[in-house]
């Protein structure tokens, strides 16, 4: 069930809550720990204005056993307080970057699971940009609210407790005067809160600029662009920057506004206390004692206002973080589907359409069947939908209308992970990792062994190149492929398409991006790699699809004719034009 969306104000306690109830609370024996070790912190902290008064008293009375025990009470009781402070900094640090990698691993699971019009909405720099700036924000506060806010509350609360044993009267004065700086505190936390979402914001729309013009490099420099896109560029780290100076400017008030609120105080309470001396009401010692207390409670107290500030700040990026977590993917199993079933391998689209957006419709009322071990080739114009179709298979997307069948099963009935099993995809934008040829090509069947990648590698002609690498099948192919030409890239992906022998092969433009050379490799692959499968194929040149079972035209998202090539050029319909537009094109060429 989808949760409550969450307003901008006020939702700083639920969504800290649900960071407490989904990442946090499994660690609550480590943080029982961590309690019980503040506690001790504290309890120590608060014996100093006491141990102070005493010696003072002592001095007073000239009581020597007291005077000579008191250094050896002062080292014991900071002993005590030092390990437990370490104690408390190790645990919470273990607690925070578990916490921290657990939600970073699941926010990768929901984007990577996540429908792909989902993540089109946002660049990949931008949603990477999540995993570090936001978790930052995160971080911080955990840390602090493990540190600062229990422990300065403990500690807070046991100098209190030594301010009531000292003088009552005193304490209930600065309690008195304590509120007085709680409502501008508060006010400068919603303005944070505003200007770190937009902050947040405009750094993943910068990572999103500077990684597409990066790269873009090769066309920037083709077309003499470095200028604009230095000075868009430069706007973006502008735009960012005065965010942060308005974020740091709004923290910026809240010191002086501590120390000043925090020194009116002190002078308040020294003026009362000084006023009861002179009644005889107090001793020097409870006067030194006290003020110690105060002193000792300013800088937790000044920690504490700082951190509603944090709060502020954190609550921007989990409010982020929860609304992908909340995306649940609509491109899912049904309950009880079943795992698809392949025969023939026929796929039948009956009444097939989609839209990208709500005003465009990229393909109406699509009726096809590309009958089961042959090839069917889908030609027409840039954007008549023959891409869009392609992608409806494998459920990259679901379709708006109609029903999509694999040997009679509605692929909307059967199991994701069956559907794609069955479904192998080579396009001209070719998908390496960062890995070795090995893993890259062992992607298609993850449980084959070095045989069975060697011999897919030799069915994709892409053996003999793989052989003279400087590591062979071990050659890390660098980020995207980059440390392999766009022909070699290719035959590696056809070396995956082999290796996982999927009944279905979906073609688009598989070799529109390679020289003649490579080309004619990858087609002589490309051929064996069709044999007895169900295949659809986008080819820009005709000339390669000729030899199709059927050619299907598409033009405006619809079908607008089917048949042979001999069939389709004697009607001199589209397709005849299309071959003859070509034609004339590679004349002049």
């Amino acid at each position: 069930m989808a949760k409550p969306r969450l307003s901008l104000r006020g939702d700083t306690g639920p969504l800290l809550g649900r960071l407490w109830h989904a990442w946090v609370r499994p660690h609550t024996p480590t943080l029982v720990v961590i309690l019980a070790l503040i506690a001790v912190g504290a309890a120590a902290t608060s014996l100093y204005p006491l141990l102070i008064k005493y010696a003072f008293d002592a001095f007073d009375r000239r009581d020597m056993g007291a005077i000579q025990w008191a250094p050896l009470v002062v080292v014991v009781v900071t002993a005590v307080k030092g390990f437990a402070l370490y104690g408390q900094v190790v645990l919470v640090n273990r607690v925070v970057t578990r916490v921290e990698a657990d939600m970073q691993a699941a926010l990768y699971a929901r984007l990577i699971d996540a429908d792909l019009a989902v993540l089109g909405r946002e660049s990949a720099a931008a949603l990477t940009q999540r995993f570090t700036t936001d978790f930052s924000y995160i971080k911080e506060a955990l840390t602090r609210l493990a540190t600062v806010f229990v422990r300065d509350v403990l500690t807070v609360a046991a100098l209190v407790c030594a301010m009531l044993w000292i003088d009552p009267v005193a304490t209930l004065a600065a309690g008195v005067l304590a509120p007085i700086v709680a409502p501008p505190i508060a006010r400068i936390g919603k303005k944070l809160r505003h200007v770190s979402t937009a902050t947040q914001e405009q750094i993943g729309a910068m990572a999103g600029l500077v990684s597409e013009s990066l790269a873009g490099a090769r066309v920037a420099k083709a077309y003499r662009l470095e200028g604009y896109l230095k000075g868009r560029v430069a706007d973006a780290f502008e735009g960012v920057r005065r965010l942060k100076m308005k974020a740091a400017n709004a923290r910026a008030r809240l010191d002086p506004l501590l120390e000043i609120g925090g020194g009116v105080g002190v002078a308040a309470v020294l003026a009362l206390i000084g006023w009861r001396i002179g009644q005889g009401a107090t001793t020097i010692g409870d006067f030194t004692g006290f003020v110690t207390a105060l002193l000792l409670a300013a800088q937790p107290i000044r920690a504490l206002g700082n951190l509603h500030a944090i709060l502020q700040e954190a609550a921007a990026a989990l409010k982020r973080y929860f609304a992908v977590m909340d995306t649940a993917p609509t491109i899912a199993d049904r309950p009880g589907a079943a795992p698809l079933e392949v025969s023939r391998g026929e796929v039948r689209f009956l009444g097939v359409g989609f839209r990208y957006r709500p005003d465009a419709a990229a393909l109406t009322g699509v009726d096809l069947v590309a009958a089961g071990g042959r090839t069917t080739a889908l030609v027409g114009r840039s954007g008549s939908g023959k891409s869009t179709l392609l992608a409806l298979v494998p459920r990259f997307f679901d379709a708006g209308e109609g029903r999509i069948l694999i040997d009679g099963q509605d692929i909307r009935d059967v199991n994701i992970a069956s559907l794609r099993d069955a479904v192998a995809v080579v396009t001209q934008d070719v998908v390496l990792f960062d890995g070795t040829v090995r893993d890259n090509i062992a992607f298609g069947r993850p449980q084959a062994g070095q045989d069975a990648i060697e011999a897919a590698a030799r069915a994709a002609a892409a053996h003999d190149f793989i052989a003279c690498l400087p590591a062979g099948y071990d050659t890390i192919v660098g980020p995207g492929g980059t440390q392999l030409s766009g022909g070699e890239r290719q035959r590696v992906s056809l070396a995956r398409a082999f290796l996982k022998d999927a009944p279905i092969l979906l073609l688009d433009e598989a070799t529109s991006a390679l020289d003649a050379e490579s080309e004619r490799l990858v087609q002589a692959a490309l051929a064996e790699l069709m044999r007895g499968r169900t295949t659809l194929v986008i080819a820009h040149r005709l000339a390669t699809v000729r030899d199709a079972d059927l050619i299907v035209v598409m033009e405006g998202g619809r079908v607008v004719e089917t048949g042979s090539h001999d069939e389709l050029f004697a009607r001199a319909g589209a397709y005849a034009r299309l071959v003859r537009l070509q034609m004339s094109r590679d004349e002049v060429a």
